[in-house]
């Protein structure tokens, strides 16, 4: 894990940029101390762009809807927590 300063992350963003696309996570300070964290994007984003890419979602941010020809095996997650916990 990285950390810097507002002001040299202003000075040299895009390297930061790159090093958070290879994975790596970066604090970020102000005055010494910690106000944020630049994180890679996580798979799950990633697949979720993926799919709204090639039309088969949309997504304004909050539960992803319209999954179009995507079929899921098995039983509903929710019966099975409730399975579970019994």
């Amino acid at each position: 894990m990285i950390s810097v300063g507002v002001k040299e992350l202003k000075a040299k963003l895009s390297s930061y940029i790159a090093q958070a696309k290879k994975g790596q996570e970066i604090i970020i300070t102000e005055h010494g101390k910690d106000v944020a964290v630049m994180l890679p994007l996580s798979k799950e984003r990633q697949a979720v762009k993926s799919l709204m890419a090639e039309g088969k979602t949309n997504w304004s941010g909050g539960k992803p809807k319209g999954l179009i020809g995507i079929k899921i095996k098995g039983k509903p997650l929710a019966r099975t927590v409730l399975e579970e916990r019994r």
